[in-house]
């Protein structure tokens, strides 16, 4: 089996185990802080890198969501505030400090299942 195939069959577990969920979606996350500390989100709040908090394209900003990091299973819950990620098939950016609670700042991507209920 290919990696891709492992991670599309973990995904697809994990989108099984949210059948409750409203939304669930699978697929690569990156984090960023430094740079945006300070300045205005796409909210309008103004960005907080040691915030539990992330940017979507499309969900609603106040979005609470669980973001569970498939290499790990590591889980933890961000707000959306902000825009992006606009880079390749991203599906969401976290701010500093959740890329640290979910323990992948260091690797600084990883590919995560998030779920909204």
């Amino acid at each position: 089996m290919t990696k891709k195939a492992v991670i599309a069959a973990i995904c697809a577990a994990s989108v099984l185990s949210f059948s409750s969920a409203a939304y669930a979606q699978c697929g690569g996350a990156s984090w960023y802080g430094p740079g945006f500390h300070g300045k205005k989100a796409a909210s309008g709040e103004t960005f907080n890198e040691n915030a539990m908090t992330a940017a979507h394209r499309s969900l609603p900003f106040g979005t609470k969501v669980e973001v569970v990091d498939q290499r790990t299973g590591n889980s933890i819950e961000v707000t959306i505030n902000d825009r992006g990620p606009f880079h390749g098939k991203r599906i969401i950016d976290l701010s500093k400090a959740a890329a640290t609670a979910l323990g992948f700042r260091n690797r600084g991507v990883t590919t995560v299942c998030i779920a909204q209920e």
